[in-house]
């Protein structure tokens, strides 16, 4: 066989082989939240959806709400999240149950709730605090919700997550993801009266 139409015939094969390979590579997870496996994997920002504060005006105001599909999250997730300014302890945060207790907004979805396991740390921009998981109990319907609080020196920012009877570990990393991204976390400062300060994170 002449050298040339050799050389042809092996890049022809090279070309097919190559073709293959790409047709039978799985595709890639990153902004695939409803895991084939069931595991929780994190949606792209653009998953979430603002809609309307839902609960009465009490004493620290209104907030932001916002909503992942099941398409987007695995299942469907709400999440509540508003400052509640100069409501923190000064000196240690919420750096134990009892504060994320104090500050906690569960209420706004239930006065019965029962903790299913223990507090753990969360960390949202250059905060730190910490996230519980509970069950709702009493008239209301079942459900589970994911209560975080973290805080800026004396202020405290509450988020609730309500995602029904669903696993709270296929909730808890969207929820996270959420409140790390930058339009929340420049709203926070925002609201803290920290805009034009500089954070660390």
């Amino acid at each position: 066989m002449p050298k040339p139409t050799a050389i042809a015939m092996a890049a022809a094969i090279m070309v097919v082989a190559g073709a293959a390979i790409v047709a039978f590579h799985p595709p890639a997870r990153g902004g695939d939240t409803a895991a084939r496996d069931g595991t929780a994997t994190v949606p792209p920002e653009a998953a979430w959806r603002e809609t309307r504060w839902p609960f009465l005006l009490d004493q620290w105001g209104v907030g932001r709400a916002f909503v992942c599909m099941p398409a987007d999250c695995g299942v469907r997730i709400e999440v509540f999240i508003r400052p509640k300014i100069g409501f923190c302890n000064c000196t240690t945060g919420v750096s134990d149950e009892t504060e994320l207790e104090r500050v906690a907004d569960t209420d706004l979805a239930s006065p019965a709730v029962t903790p299913l396991g223990p507090a753990t740390p969360v960390k949202i921009a250059w905060m730190h605090g910490l996230a519980r998981t509970y069950e709702v109990s009493g008239d209301k319907s079942p459900g589970r919700l994911i209560s975080a609080a973290f805080n800026d020196e004396c202020d405290a920012v509450v988020a609730l997550a309500s995602f029904g009877a669903a696993d709270p570990d296929r909730a808890a990393p969207p929820v996270i993801a959420l409140l790390n991204t930058a339009p929340v976390v420049q709203w926070v400062k925002k609201e803290l009266g920290l805009e034009f300060v500089h954070r660390e994170w």
